[in-house]
């Protein structure tokens, strides 16, 4: 189950796609056991910045959708706007700049100028990368930057969505940014906490609020985690206390959660882990063993279940056929809501 990752387009071929993801985003796994059935959403996720869309735009038919998988009327509402806060100009015709740290070649595209770098490779076909630093385009060595400019200006429409996209969700997730001191609130489950510093305790703990503090004003955080830490404790040092809380309550809610689902779903897990991986809510391997991302414990129990029970289906479907499908369905038969909450995730750093 896959978090965003570059969003990628081939023209004029039918080679396989070259999907190296964005140099600011690792690879988070050397190895990988075979056989493992993974979902592009998260989605992404975080947890990533960048966001992923295979040649076939209209749809995917997998799983968590990518979180840029925005309507085509979405287009391009941004770009109306040069004088936007969060729109680059460019310094000569005024217009939105989107610019590739790396770029060596600028085309106007719409009512945009797009400055984007040019990979050559052994290829027979021209590749467009959409990620977190701009538009990326691999081609083979023969094609000409005149070939390249009418691809590009082919897929107008589809280039400056994602950017626009890629800008609008950098931004929220900026705007997501915890400050990581007293009185700072985080997501969890659905709801948030208060962080207090508390040396008197061990550890955290959740304080719960109190039955006679009537929860008059929706959506203000009452619930108070304590950490044994100083006031004068970093903001290191309370972003790590925090957030191995966090996992430690993720184990004991996918702990909770995954029984259920196997016992409905008739399936056998051989073991449940943690993961951190950049690119995945959750993964299945064969031998019956799970991986989910400890993340989602920033999320409801409706949407941690969709992915318990998205990632179970695995060990009866390794695929994601219509059969795959009908068997999440038939555990989670309004799996639509908690699915497009992971549409349009923006996790919290």
């Amino acid at each position: 189950m896959k978090l965003p990752a570059p969003m990628q387009l081939v023209l004029w071929g039918a080679d396989e796609l070259h999907a190296e993801p964005p140099l600011a985003i690792p690879a988070v796994f050397n190895f990988l056991p075979p056989l493992t059935a993974a979902v592009s959403p998260l989605a992404a996720p975080p947890l990533s910045s960048s966001s992923s869309l295979a040649s076939d735009p209209a749809g995917r038919g997998d799983g968590l959708p990518a979180l840029d998988d925005a309507p085509a009327s979405a287009t391009t509402s941004a770009l109306r706007a040069p004088h936007h806060p969060h729109v680059e100009c460019h310094p000569v015709c005024g217009l939105p700049w989107f610019r590739h740290p790396q770029a060596q070649h600028e085309i106007r595209l719409g009512k945009a100028v797009v400055s984007y770098e040019i990979q050559r490779a052994r290829r027979r076909s021209i590749g467009m990368v959409v990620g977190v630093e701009g538009l990326s385009v691999r081609a083979p060595r023969w094609v000409s930057s005149t070939d390249i400019e009418t691809a590009l200006r082919a897929k107008e429409r589809w280039i400056c969505t994602k950017l626009v996209e890629q800008r609008e969700r950098a931004q929220k997730q900026l705007s997501a940014r915890i400050d990581w001191r007293e009185g700072a609130t985080v997501p969890y489950l659905g709801d948030s906490v208060v962080l207090v510093l508390d040396p008197r305790v061990s550890g955290a703990v959740l304080h719960e609020p109190s039955a006679i503090v009537e929860r008059a004003l929706p959506g203000v955080a009452q619930r108070t985690l304590h950490l044994g830490l100083p006031q004068n404790a970093s903001a290191e040092q309370i972003r790590d206390a925090v957030q191995d809380w966090l996992q430690q309550e993720a184990v004991k809610v996918f702990q909770a959660r995954v029984p259920v689902y196997a016992e409905r779903l008739d399936v056998s897990v051989r073991k449940v882990s943690l993961s951190s991986a950049k690119t995945r809510w959750g993964s299945a391997s064969v031998d019956g063993s799970i991986r989910l991302h400890w993340r989602l414990i920033h999320f409801g129990v409706d949407v941690i279940d969709y992915v318990v029970a998205h990632e179970l289906a695995h060990l009866r479907e390794m695929n994601h056929s219509p059969r795959f499908w009908e068997v999440v369905r038939s555990v989670m038969p309004e799996f639509d809501g908690p699915r497009d909450q992971l549409r349009h995730a923006v996790i919290p750093d």
